[in-house]
C-alpha cells in the first residue's frame, strides 16, 4: 500500500473552505484530468486522489465543471491581468497575447476540457456561461478606458470588442492553434479598431 493510501484524510471546515484541503483537491482534479482524460474524470477520482470526502469536494465545487473552473483559474499565470498600457492598441495587442500565452499547456487542457463539457451538460454550460460573464465584464474594462481617454467612440459596446477578440483566442485553442505570430495578433487588434476607433475633431 502507498504512503499516499496510508495517510489520514484531509479535514474540512464545513462550508468554509480549508486552504490546504482546497490547493490538494484543486491539484488532485488536475492530475486527474492529465493523466485520464475528460472522459476518466470524476469526483470520486479526485476525492480518493485528495484523500477528501466527496461530500466536502461538491460542497465547495457543485459540478465537475464548477471544480476544472477552479483549477483552470487556479493555474493562470501570476502575470496574466487586464492591461492598462495608456493605448487602447497596446492593450488590446496584450489583452490577447495574454490569453494565447495562459492557454498554452495544461492550462489550455483544463480549459478546453470545460468547453468541452459545457456541450453535453446543463451544469457545466451554466458554470462556464457565468465565469465568462464575469470575464467580459472585467476585459470591457479595456475599453471603457480608451472611451474615457477619447480613443474609442462612445457608442461602442466595451464587452462586445474583447469578445470578439477573445473568439479569436477561443477558435485557435479548440483547434490547437496557439503558436500566433506577432503580425496575427496586429492584424486581428487592427481589423477590431478600424470599426470603433474616434474620429478626429473635425
Amino acid at each position: 500500500m502507498s504512503e499516499a493510501d496510508t495517510s489520514p484524510a484531509r479535514r474540512s471546515i464545513g462550508a468554509t473552505r480549508n486552504p490546504a484541503s482546497q490547493e490538494a483537491i484543486l491539484a488532485a482534479a488536475e492530475a486527474v484530468l492529465l493523466e485520464n482524460g475528460l472522459g476518466g474524470f470524476s469526483i470520486e477520482a479526485v476525492a480518493r486522489r485528495a484523500r477528501a470526502g466527496k461530500p466536502t469536494i461538491y460542497r465547495w465545487w457543485p459540478s465537475q465543471a464548477a471544480l476544472l473552473l477552479d483549477v483552470y483559474h487556479s493555474r493562470k499565470k501570476a502575470g496574466f491581468n487586464y492591461p492598462d498600457k495608456g493605448n487602447v492598441r497596446e492593450d488590446l495587442r496584450a489583452y490577447v497575447t495574454g490569453l494565447l500565452e495562459t492557454w498554452e499547456g495544461t492550462n489550455g487542457a483544463i480549459f478546453r476540457s470545460v468547453v468541452a463539457k459545457a456541450q453535453g451538460e446543463p451544469e457545466a454550460l451554466a458554470a462556464l456561461s457565468a465565469y465568462m460573464a464575469d470575464r467580459r465584464c472585467q476585459s470591457g474594462r479595456i475599453i471603457e478606458k480608451a472611451q474615457a481617454r477619447g480613443e474609442v467612440r462612445a457608442d461602442v459596446r466595451p464587452e462586445l470588442v474583447t469578445e470578439i477578440l477573445s473568439s479569436f483566442a477561443w477558435g485557435r485553442l479548440l483547434t490547437e492553434r496557439l503558436d500566433v505570430s506577432d503580425a496575427e495578433v496586429d492584424a486581428v487588434v487592427d481589423t477590431v479598431l478600424a470599426g470603433i476607433v474616434a474620429k478626429p475633431a473635425g
